[in-house]
């Protein structure tokens, strides 16, 4: 019997381009080949599809980050139907077969946030993670914590900064924040790997902040400073009708001499360091596990999830965000919170692989 097709997609339109592209030889280099056909196919920054080129560098290499080779040939997906299509200009049309299942390791807007998968949904092709509605809103941080306080998961305090909002209301807007208290933290309301966040102490260190977030995205989040330590938990979903299960929580801690986890401290060598578990009463961490369960049956998300939480000093959880595609090298902090709760990177490859190959296309 032929070997389910996998196509490994990756990059895309935003500034999160290289960490996808980080995640992808990650999963590429992991991927059992004996048990599945893989198709490593890159989107460039230009929006093309193509096939990835033998030598596609995958990796930080002397500070330099990576991008999508183009050199590959070009691709196509036909909605209506699960078969890839290459075609070069001026040649015929030829069709690579059919797909089996998308593994979208893809971060940002035009990717992670509900329009890759609403692509894959149009043509009828399984696809590892969240549905589209699942990853618009968590790709959206005020509507991610409007469903949260719904659901009774202690946020902190932020403003929201509309495009239309800061071109003809900026005052009332800094007032707003003002009340907050500072420092703030100011960030773009729908981008991730802490693209575009900066700190504010004061007016106008946060005028200078919004207008760098607006450089990613023209909605902006200025969220009130939590004391506390940054723990995190992974979220995945069980086969059949099982519950979704928690992974230990782990401590994040910046070790570079950033003021905050920044794309730097992220995806840098020796910028970071995380415990597993976090050093916190026990009680608390079985609650955090339940909390981060919870965030992801809120959201009705599938595959896996990462849920960043505050522990403040008087011992209180504050959610903090959920994130439906989290960054997914070997190294990053979910592959290695579910490391330490004993399933290996490989495995975890597997796992959501065979999770998107059991579900149907549609609405679920």
């Amino acid at each position: 019997m032929s070997k389910p097709r996998v196509a490994v997609v990756f990059g895309g339109r935003n500034s999160e381009h290289a960490v996808s592209l980080m995640g992808a030889g990650s999963v590429l280099d992991a991927i059992d080949r004996s048990k599945y056909e893989v198709i490593p196919i890159g989107i460039a920054q230009d929006g093309r599809w193509v096939l990835a080129a033998s030598d596609q560098r995958y990796a930080i290499e002397a500070g330099e980050l990576p991008v999508v080779d183009t050199t590959g040939a070009a691709l196509a997906l036909p909605s209506g139907g699960n078969a890839l299509v290459a075609y070069d200009p001026g040649s015929i049309p030829v069709e690579l077969g059919e797909v089996d299942v998308v593994f979208p390791v893809m971060h940002g807007p035009f990717a992670e946030d509900g329009t890759i998968q609403g692509l894959l949904e149009m043509a009828g092709v399984r696809y590892v993670g969240s549905g589209v509605l699942a990853s618009a809103v968590g790709m959206d941080k005020a509507h991610m914590k409007t469903v949260m306080a719904a659901e009774g998961l202690p946020t902190g305090r932020y403003v929201v900064v509309r495009d239309r909002d800061w071109r003809l209301n900026r005052d009332r807007v800094l007032k707003e924040a003002g009340e907050l208290g500072y420092p703030v933290f100011v960030k773009p309301a729908r981008a991730g790997s802490s693209q575009g966040i900066s700190k504010a102490t004061d007016q106008s260190e946060l005028e200078a902040a919004v207008e760098f977030a607006r450089q990613h995205d023209p909605k902006v989040l200025i969220e009130a400073a939590i004391a506390g330590r940054e723990i995190e938990c992974a979220v995945l979903q069980s086969p059949g009708d099982e519950p979704a299960v928690a992974s230990l929580p782990g401590e994040v801690r910046v070790e570079g001499g950033q003021d905050f986890f920044d794309f730097e401290a992220k995806y840098y060598p020796d910028q970071m360091s995380l415990t597993v578990p976090a050093d916190i009463p026990e009680e608390t961490a079985e609650e955090l596990r339940a909390m981060a369960v919870r965030a992801f049956d809120a959201l009705d998300c599938e595959g896996l999830a990462r849920v960043d939480f505050f522990y403040t000093p008087d011992g209180k959880l504050v959610f903090n965000e959920i994130n439906t595609m989290p960054g997914f090298t070997s190294l990053s902090v979910a592959p290695q919170l579910w490391a330490a709760s004993g399933v290996s990177y490989p495995a975890l490859v597997d796992r959501l692989v065979q999770l998107a190959l059991s579900r149907s296309p549609g609405l679920r």
